[in-house]
């Protein structure tokens, strides 16, 4: 206990030295895709379940939380992005449990921009060839308990960004923690640190510039490397805490509470609730807010309301399989919102 204490006490004083939610720092980080959620189930809370998230989507929020399942999960999901922007999330998972204490996670997000017109200097108004960018990111973390109570969890995740003729390769680490308290573990903490790693930086033949050949007698042309600058990528420190209200054995509530400090842009708070009928049917809902923001003065689309939903359906006699869809909607302001659906299976 003293250990997982010291843990918790290092994490929150390192959090509040690493991040500081400096929106003046806004844009200069890249990797953005890494902030995005393609999971349904914890985006009808706005991604703030840090406290209690658990399976394939732990290794989005926070990794302590692969190991609160009992078996093994799959998981797919799709995200419709800013809806009429035309972009895509697409997304997999597995977890399972590893010996008495221990359980592993892979997750795969591919991002699909679609295909984006070819456009030179030469022809603005396009080439008549298209193009795609190619970000991808796999996510390899163990998470190990303790006594059911604790929960410690790590994960590396490698970034790929391409485009025809330039690519960027990166590194993260996230890692977190979570600890249950009470008769029915009513009460829930969590925190976790994500992207955490090293700068990325582009390189590729399109970095390369054609011109004069200054101090040659013969004009004539010569290409020339140019160096992208690198960029951070964009860490997170989250916050959370919940507590469930039992009405009966196989209806209960749970409220929630979160804060995100981001080191790239302004912080955010946020609270929802979710009541679970039987484990069969789940209705959930949340609200973010950005703190220090005005009207007309956000710089995260993702501040509002996000709500969701979750169907369990047992396929198995003895309840064990089960195949469960999920959605979700969040506000974006601008654009028409956000849709996740996803669907999973734990057996």
């Amino acid at each position: 206990m003293k250990r997982i204490l010291y843990i918790l006490i290092i994490s929150f004083f390192a959090g509040q030295m690493l991040f500081a939610g400096n929106p003046d720092r806004q844009g200069e980080a890249g990797a953005a895709e890494l902030l995005l959620n393609p999971w349904a189930k914890s985006a009808g809370l706005h991604t703030m379940g840090t406290s209690f998230i658990s399976g394939v989507e732990a290794m989005r929020l926070n990794p302590a939380g692969i190991g609160r399942i009992t078996g093994r999960e799959v998981s797919f999901g799709n995200t419709r992005l800013y809806e009429g922007a035309g972009i895509s999330l697409n997304s997999l998972g597995y977890a399972q449990r590893v010996g008495k204490n221990g359980a592993f996670g892979v997750s795969l997000v591919q991002t699909d921009f679609g295909e984006i017109p070819i456009t030179t200097s030469d022809q603005p108004e396009g080439t008549g060839g298209f193009f795609s960018p190619g970000f991808f990111n796999m996510g390899v973390g163990y998470s190990y308990t303790y006594e059911n109570k604790i929960s410690v969890g790590i994960l590396f995740r490698g970034i790929s960004e391409s485009l025809p003729n330039l690519t960027a390769f990166g590194f993260a680490i996230d890692a977190g923690v979570q600890y249950v308290s009470g008769e029915k573990d009513n009460f829930k903490l969590g925190i976790s640190l994500r992207n955490i790693g090293s700068p990325m930086q582009f390189s590729g033949e399109g970095l390369a510039i054609k011109s004069d050949n200054p101090i040659a007698e013969i004009g004539f042309q010569q290409k020339f490397d140019s160096r992208a600058q690198d960029f951070e990528l964009p860490s997170v420190l989250n916050i959370g805490a919940s507590y469930d209200v039992y009405f009966t054995e196989e209806v209960f509530l749970r409220v929630l509470g979160n804060f995100t400090s981001n080191a790239f842009s302004r912080d955010q708070v946020g609270g929802g609730a979710e009541i679970q009928f039987k484990n069969l049917i789940t209705l959930r809902g949340g609200y973010k807010y950005e703190v220090g923001s005005t009207a007309g003065d956000k710089e995260n689309l993702y501040t509002g309301i996000a709500a969701g939903a979750t169907i369990n359906v047992p396929i198995s006699k003895d309840g064990g399989t089960k195949i469960a869809i999920d959605y979700a909607y969040r506000t974006t302001d601008p654009f028409r919102g956000t849709h996740n659906i996803g669907i999973r299976a734990s057996f």
